[in-house]
């Protein structure tokens, strides 16, 4: 799983799972651009400490030219962007509640983050990967992270529930589409993980609702942000090249595809 001088770009790269890919990639030799609407400069840091390689750019995924400028910032400072690890997400600040009660702006901004963000960035970032036809192994990979909540089918939360089921369609026809440019798409689906995004959205009901979900998968305990890097390594790296259009439960042995 050799990701040594891959250009990778890590949106929502400010603080949890975002950050543990940008610092882990970074540690492993790759090039990262941590991107965020938020400041990355604690991401940057880490980066800096385990003595990797990385740029900060403001990302605001819902935003087309806010993502142009993105990939442009990373191709002037690395020359090339082999991956997209869409990561980017309203999670923390939605509400939960029963399907009725949710706000419709809620709904929206859900569905504009969560989906046309990943849209968007991918939009941005697939001219430059086409450039990258060098190998059998293809011009670059694009990992969108999904959600146990997609595959399981979480109530309460169904603006995310819905927006998380999208990103897997997402990947599913974009990959077809991407084949013959050697751009590999897939999804990433994991259980609740231990980041401020799950600990805000759960709020008071945090314990319990961790404790529910261990308590249904075969591994009985809550996921860890390290716990999805070596998959995220393998999609990244040429180790994967012939796979594609696939969603891969990082989930403890909750959802058994």
């Amino acid at each position: 799983m050799d990701v040594r001088d891959k250009v990778v770009l890590v949106t929502g790269a400010a603080r949890g799972l975002g950050q543990e890919f940008a610092k882990s990639l970074a540690a492993a030799g790759a090039r990262v651009i941590a991107a965020d609407i938020n400041d990355c400069a604690a991401t940057l840091e880490l980066v800096t400490a385990h003595g990797g390689q990385s740029i900060a750019a403001r990302l605001d995924v819902t935003d087309p030219g806010s993502a142009e400028a993105a990939v442009a910032a990373g191709l002037q400072a690395f020359g090339q962007i082999d991956a997209l690890i869409n990561n980017a997400a309203l999670y923390g600040a939605l509400h939960g509640g029963r399907f009725d009660r949710i706000e419709e702006a809620e709904w929206d901004a859900a569905m504009a983050v969560n989906v046309k963000g990943i849209w968007n960035c991918c939009k941005a970032v697939v001219p430059a990967m086409r450039q990258r036809i060098v190998q059998e192994s293809g011009g670059g990979s694009i990992v969108n992270i999904a959600s146990l909540a997609a595959t399981y089918g979480m109530p309460f939360g169904l603006h995310y529930t819905t927006s998380k089921a999208a990103v897997i369609g997402l990947t599913r026809g974009l990959a077809r589409e991407l084949g013959r440019d050697r751009i590999r798409v897939n999804a990433l689906a994991p259980s609740a993980v231990l980041t401020e995004g799950t600990a805000e959205f759960f709020g008071e009901r945090m314990e319990r609702a961790l404790d529910t979900i261990k308590s249904s998968q075969t591994i009985q305990r809550n996921l860890m942000p390290a716990d999805l890097v070596g998959t995220v390594m393998w999609l990244v790296s040429n180790a994967s090249g012939f796979v594609t259009g696939q969603t891969i439960a990082v989930d403890g042995g909750t959802v058994m595809l």
